[in-house]
């Protein structure tokens, strides 16, 4: 195989992407992206083969607060819906704010408006989530603190879940601790079903405001319309290029729903990879999958393979496909491509901007040879800023998860940017860089040709999570129970 990776194709593939709008999954944006991405792979004369999904799909499409002080109505800007949390009429529900300062307040809601602080996780150290392999260069680390929008998200996402048992009728939540710009539009949180509650998400500077108001007892009318589909249609699907042994396999895998420019582009990639490997007879065969409810995880995730991504589902519906078994497919390596060309984006002295460096390209490595082997892949490149990093804790973000949880040695990129999950005009397309994903895609082809002379045996099985302890990502201390306590008895002491 000679693969020359085309900037401008890929180029051409986000522009066309970012022409169908927010692609969430079942949606009209998501479907015509879909449909586009089929189109592409005709052209290359490969067959696809789909796998057809209904589910019950929400969408918000009106949202509004307003305060009542006496006579005058003041409107307060909304950050973005909490998705599949709930719906109202048009005309809203009007009733008092109760700000929920502590456990005990939250009975007050009865029949009111909830208001709860939704403060930034920036107290657990980052080994807490993740157990580093290598870096290159020698000297990436990320934050002491793993905070953000999305950690902070889905660690505090039983708000809805405590507003219902006290019968609340909305809530909403504010952000506390997070940029006013960064948290604009993020799609959040998505992992939890369908709450049954109305859910607003607003900035803090305009939550001070609403908090005032809570605590004069003042109402306010919430509006949160959503378009239901109870038939959604959506579906996953993918393609064989068949190589030389028919036994085994490379799967390269992405998924297609998404809310911006980066989340998700995988499928340009992944385009590019097969445009410049349909006229060639690999040694192995190669399946490239694009699965759908990366952003409707509840309806799509499938536990008997042991992880909560959409590519779950896949897997559990195509062994034949992957797990070895009798005359079954042996899948040998996988790649997983998510959100490539990710600049980074910080609040520097009061300021959401570019840092002037790319976002670090966080890359699960299923073992140490798989590890080694990316390792030395991108140390080619001449844009680089890379961490790898083992399961940890029983988390790994990414739709890699599903392929390490079943034993499938992995090179997962998922680059994690504050930004991925949101929902604007501008698609982030400021906060994308062409040469990167560009440099990115290329690092993916020159590893499909490098899986091509490695045995299964030398690639062998991913390792499982380590558990509690793990090498500082943070460049902090490597974090066990001995060095928590330890850390804890100094803090007592002081």
């Amino acid at each position: 195989m000679n693969f020359e990776i085309s900037k401008e194709k890929l180029l051409e593939g986000m522009h066309i992407m970012n022409s169908f709008g927010t692609r969430l999954t079942g949606s009209k944006g998501h479907n015509d992206f879909i449909k586009w991405i089929k189109e592409e792979i005709d052209k290359m004369d490969i067959p696809v083969y789909s796998d057809p999904f209904w589910f019950r799909r929400w969408e918000e499409k009106n949202s509004s607060i307003e305060i009542y002080d006496g006579d005058e109505k003041i409107s307060i800007p909304v950050s973005s819906a909490y998705p599949y949390s709930g719906e109202t009429s048009a005309d809203g529900i009007t009733e008092e704010l109760v700000y929920v300062r502590n456990v005990k307040d939250i009975p007050k809601t009865t029949g009111k408006i909830a208001v709860f602080n939704v403060a930034n996780i920036n107290f657990l150290p980052s080994e807490i989530a993740f157990d580093k392999r290598s870096s290159y260069p020698e000297n990436v680390v990320l934050e002491k603190k793993y905070e953000g929008p999305v950690i902070t998200s889905f660690v505090q996402c039983f708000y809805g879940i405590l507003s219902k048992l006290t019968k609340a009728k909305a809530v909403i939540l504010i952000w506390k601790g997070l940029h006013d710009d960064m948290i604009e539009g993020q799609y959040l949180s998505f992992i939890a079903d369908y709450q049954n509650i109305p859910m607003l998400w607003v900035n803090e500077t305009n939550g001070k405001r609403i908090i005032e108001a809570a605590k004069e007892n003042k109402k306010a009318k919430l509006v949160l319309e959503a378009e239901i589909e109870e038939h959604a249609y959506t579906e996953s699907f993918y393609c064989i290029i068949k190589g030389k042994n028919q036994k085994e396999n490379v799967i390269v895998n992405t998924h297609t729903d998404g809310t911006n420019c980066v989340e998700e582009n995988g499928p340009i990639a992944l385009l590019e990879l097969m445009r410049n490997m349909k006229d060639s007879v690999p040694e192995r065969t190669h399946i490239f999958v694009f699965t759908t409810g990366h952003f409707r995880l509840p309806h799509f995730e499938d536990i008997r393979t042991g992880a909560f991504q959409s590519a779950s589902r896949w897997l559990a519906m195509h062994r034949e496909l992957w797990d070895g078994k009798g005359e079954h497919f042996r899948c040998v390596a996988n790649l997983t491509i998510e959100h490539l060309g990710c600049l980074e984006w910080r609040d520097i002295d009061g300021e959401y901007k570019y840092t002037g460096r790319p976002e670090i390209d966080l890359v699960y490595t299923g073992n140490k040879f798989m590890d080694k082997l990316y390792i030395d892949t991108v140390k080619e490149r001449k844009t680089v800023r890379t961490m790898t990093l083992r399961g940890h804790n029983a988390l790994h973000f990414g739709e890699g998860q599903n392929f390490f949880t079943m034993g499938i040695p992995e090179i997962s990129l998922v680059p994690a940017p504050y930004y991925l999950c949101v929902v604007s005009d501008s698609h982030e397309m400021e906060k994308f860089d062409i040469d990167l994903m560009t440099e990115q895609t290329e690092t993916f082809a020159k590893l499909i040709e490098k899986l091509e002379n490695i045995s299964a045996k030398d690639l062998g099985r991913s390792d499982f999570y380590s558990i509690l302890k793990a090498k500082s990502v943070s460049g902090g201390y490597d974090f066990s129970l001995k060095g928590l306590a330890g850390k804890l008895s100094s803090v007592i002491k002081k």
